[in-house]
């Protein structure tokens, strides 16, 4: 099976699968263009490697109308352009390939492309995305706690784990291709929290006391990173609260020991990781 789904920025979405949009043609979503960094000193044979870096990805879906009348040609050419509208910066792509879901973000790059029918019966069509982070993400996200808590864990949203019993340093695993950045949720009372990566030797510290009534919420995702403070329905920036030579925190591919401590309160918070598992291709 071979389904993709685009949702836009305004929440309106298309399917391309079976009639009457259908997917002839699929590329991009594994291949992907990488950027060798490298340097030479004189009279030096070769080169030496330093780096690669991959490219955006561009993902271009070429498909018919599998309808003859005019009208219905005319409605889902409309319905195509409205939701595929490049204006609309970034939407969703999700992706169903043999049993395998995994999903990115991506924006139009231009309007979509109805070539001329001529004595076609069908309609062809085509897209073209572009990915600007190339990395396809696991859209079951993964959270898991890394402390006994007893009491009520209220956030302004739901966290998909169920709170059990752990200690202050736990495993967690990313299953992925590459390193994933992480959520960090931690609810007070505790005084300069502070979560580190055993495995990698990577620190975050939060030089703030945090309310039995607070939670904070840390992202360190590239593009989406943050420090904020709920408390009760309110949001509070917490950016300027971060240690200056902390770093924003990812887990290294495979096994990541991670441990919370704090000055105060370590015993009595609650702290919660999530992450989604992150993939070259698919």
């Amino acid at each position: 099976m071979r389904r993709l789904t685009f949702e836009n920025a305004r929440g309106e979405s298309i399917v391309f699968y079976l009639s009457p949009l259908v997917i002839e043609s699929l590329t991009g979503i594994g291949e992907i263009d990488a950027d060798l960094q490298s340097e030479k000193a004189p009279y030096q044979d070769g080169d030496t490697y330093i780096d690669t870096l991959l490219q955006p990805r561009f993902i271009d879906l070429e498909g018919v109308i599998t309808r003859t009348d005019l009208e219905t040609i005319k409605f889902y050419r409309k319905h195509i352009l409205r939701v595929c509208n490049p204006k609309l910066g970034l939407g969703k792509i999700t992706l169903e390939l043999d049993g395998d879901v995994k999903e990115i973000y991506g924006t139009l790059d231009g309007s979509p492309v109805f070539p001329e029918r001529g004595r076609e019966v069908w309609q062809k069509f085509m897209i073209t995305w572009k990915c600007p982070n190339p990395y396809w993400r696991n859209p079951n996200q993964t959270s898991q706690p890394l402390k006994a808590y007893v009491g009520n864990f209220t956030l302004p949203f739901t966290l998909p784990f169920e709170l059990g019993m752990s200690g202050s340093r736990t495993t967690l695993y990313n299953e992925g291709d590459i390193p994933a950045p992480i959520r960090i949720d931690i609810q007070g009372p505790v005084t300069n929290p502070q979560i580190i990566n055993r495995t990698t030797g990577e620190w975050l510290k939060i030089n703030r006391s945090i309310a039995a009534d607070e939670v904070l919420h840390i992202n360190t995702t590239p593009g989406k990173k943050r420090v904020e403070v709920y408390r009760g329905n309110e949001v509070y920036p917490a950016l300027g609260y971060m240690d200056h030579d902390s770093d924003w925190i990812t887990l290294e591919l495979g096994k990541n020991e991670i441990e919370h401590i704090a000055d105060a309160g370590d015993r009595e918070s609650l702290v919660a990781v999530t992450w989604n598992s992150m993939y070259v291709g698919i």
